[in-house]
């Protein structure tokens, strides 16, 4: 029987190209997003992706409750969170946003976990995958508050890996930066040469990455034969980190 895989946020960050890795692998993907509370949201989805479920809950609980109700089984979470890069210098940044920002990049994912890990308990095995950002690996001046919550929602990684290894779930956290997206890297960023020049050189690969090369490593650590890799936070960002 293939693997079930539930993906949060699809249409959003990697969502897209992560779906379609994990379905061209052979799982059947379990997808959420926030706007497929609308019914007509879920049809046009699923008609777009073969083979791929929209799932209408939203909360962490029922949404796992709806994958188990559908498929009988839930054997990784991708937790595909994103929420915007707020460019605020220290004496600027509204707390608020702050707030915010740990509540989508920290919280929700959390809460995801805690909902998915009975289920993994007791079948003794599953995957968690959070996606985070390279961004805290090294620091980004200017940009303080996403980068307290990635760098929370990575030592959320770290941490969960050791609690849950002796259940034999696995707990690793794929850090993109500087990867064509939806919601960091618009295709009207990429279309500023100026821009891209700047960016550019920071990064020793000299390009963007693709989101199918995110999606890559995200099939592997749900589906590949990686049962003893866990509890790493893997940078993907052409060597900027």
């Amino acid at each position: 029987m293939s693997k079930v895989v539930l993906i949060t946020n699809v249409r959003h960050y990697v969502g897209p190209a992560a779906t379609a890795r994990l379905a061209a692998d052979g799982a059947r993907v379990m997808c959420h997003d926030a706007s497929f509370a609308d019914e007509a949201a879920r049809t046009a989805w699923s008609q777009a992706h073969p083979g791929v479920a929209a799932a209408a809950a939203q909360e962490p609980a029922a949404l796992v409750a709806e994958t188990l109700a559908l498929h009988g089984g839930l054997d990784a979470l991708v937790s595909n969170d994103e929420f915007p890069a707020i460019r605020a210098p220290l004496e600027a940044a509204r707390l608020d946003d702050l707030r915010a920002g740990l509540e989508a990049m920290v919280v929700r994912p959390f809460a995801l976990a805690q909902a998915a890990v009975p289920q993994l308990k007791r079948q003794g095995a599953g995957r968690i995958v959070l996606i985070t950002s390279a961004a805290p690996l090294r620091g980004l001046p200017n940009y303080g508050m996403y980068a307290t919550a990635r760098g929370a929602a990575n030592a959320l990684t770290l941490t969960l890996a050791k609690e849950l290894a002796p259940h034999g779930i696995t707990v690793n956290a794929v850090a993109p930066n500087y990867v064509e997206n939806p919601s960091y890297f618009p295709p009207e960023l990429i279309a500023n040469a100026e821009a891209m020049a700047k960016m550019l050189r920071n990064i020793p690969l000299g390009r963007l990455g693709k989101p199918e090369e995110v999606a890559a490593l995200i099939a592997f650590l749900c589906l590949g034969d990686c049962a003893f890799v866990t509890g790493h936070v893997v940078p993907v960002a052409g060597g900027w980190a």
